[in-house]
């Protein structure tokens, strides 16, 4: 399994809190790449005034840095495309009930 698929699986143990489904199958994660040792990942939250808007980014980059291989991890947070039910993965709509 490559480095960017190992950091995916990390972030599929990390679960909105409102919601019984990982931020990955959310769609919250809009894109990883790994040069090198050093992880860059874009994500977002399901709104701007989202309670965990503070823990979950860190959530997600110490994820990232438990995976063998990665020394850095360049987190950064955006807003653009802002996220929408339609970014889930059908997985995550089925567990809704969407």
């Amino acid at each position: 399994m490559d480095i960017k698929n190992k950091i995916i699986e990390e972030i599929r143990k990390i679960y909105d809190p409102e919601l019984p489904v990982n931020i990955y199958e959310l769609g919250l994660i809009y894109d990883i790449k790994v040069n090198g040792r050093k992880a860059d990942i874009k994500m977002t939250l399901t709104t701007p005034n989202c309670p965990v808007a503070e823990s979950l980014p860190k959530e997600v980059k110490e994820g990232a840095m438990q995976v063998e291989g990665i020394d850095d991890v360049n987190l950064e947070l955006v807003w653009d495309p802002p996220w929408n039910k339609d970014m889930m993965s059908d997985a995550a709509k089925l567990e809704l009930n969407l």
